[in-house]
């Protein structure tokens, strides 16, 4: 199935210079967000996942019906102040500008296989962040899972050596 038939990109958002590629046309066609979340699924399946990670709010979208289809829990990323209980948390640089994202503490055990999931890998800085608050509380990166990858802003450079499943790639 051609998944990018089912992205609409809209020019300038959220800053003048950013082409937003915007996954909701796809999450509104069962047939496309079924066939997506199936892909990761069996992606998922010979790696031995214990746990979904998924920053917000986009990595929630696509990361929660793969660990319910695999019959494993899922474990929110998110922005400061979110979170209720006790946090680590993780810098990183996005495409235009800071931020910092947060987990709980105790959402992964030490020696959880976990799969990342979210919508989009650009820059890397979201996924790396997320990578490092897994592994500092002693999770195995398995790999990492997206819809799309925006080509030329190097995200793969900044989670390389970690496996990586990519539905479809745009220009960036």
């Amino acid at each position: 199935m051609d998944l990018t038939k089912y992205i609409a990109s809209i020019k300038d958002y959220p800053q003048k210079g950013i082409t937003f590629r915007d996954i909701s046309p796809l999450m509104a066609d069962g047939n496309a967000y079924s066939y997506a979340v199936r892909e990761i699924v069996q992606y998922a399946t010979d790696k031995k996942i214990d746990m979904i990670v998924g920053p917000e709010a986009r990595g929630f979208i696509v990361g929660c019906p793969v660990a319910y289809e695999l019959g494993i829990g899922f474990a929110p990323v998110r922005k400061p102040g979110k979170l209720p209980r006790e946090v680590i948390s993780a810098d990183y640089q996005k495409e235009y500008g800071m931020d910092t994202l947060t987990m709980h503490a105790d959402s992964i055990k030490p020696g959880q296989r976990v799969l990342i999931v979210d919508d989009l890998l650009a820059t890397g800085g979201t996924v790396k962040a997320t990578i490092e608050m897994v592994e500092r509380l002693g999770g195995i990166v398995a790999g990492c899972a997206f819809l799309i990858e925006l080509d030329g802003l190097n995200g793969r450079q900044a989670i390389e050596g970690y496996d990586t499943k990519i539905l479809m790639n745009f220009p960036g």
